[in-house]
């Protein structure tokens, strides 16, 4: 999508902190961090939510979370990490193209939120 914040990230068309890529994901940092590590793992092919996902996206979906799994433990995430994806605005989503947060590297509470 032309106006898509994400889509622009992945396409280098405005600046962020690529951390990773291969052809089906891009991962960079988020520029508003809510842990020492923050990062947000999206595909190229652009669905605003998860809701948007078909039966079709779920080896996409499933290779989200490998990817994630192997950056935590790049970043030597030992003692845990979250991984969120939010959506739709009422669940503080605020971009609309799908992306899983990897967020690490401090002590989580449960409930979120």
């Amino acid at each position: 999508m032309n106006d898509c914040l994400f889509c622009k990230i992945g396409a280098k068309k405005i600046p962020g902190k690529i951390v990773y890529e291969d052809d089906r994901v891009f991962a960079f940092e988020d520029i508003n961090p809510q842990a020492p590590t923050h990062i947000l793992i999206s595909p190229w092919k652009h669905f605003s939510s998860l809701t948007d996902a078909a039966q079709e996206d779920a080896a996409l979906l499933g290779h989200i979370l490998l990817v994630a799994a192997s950056l935590a433990r790049e970043r030597n995430l030992l003692e845990g990490y979250r991984t969120v994806f939010n959506n739709g605005a009422g669940a503080g989503q605020s971009v609309f193209h799908l992306h899983l947060h990897l967020l690490g590297g401090r002590t989580f509470r449960w409930p979120p939120g």
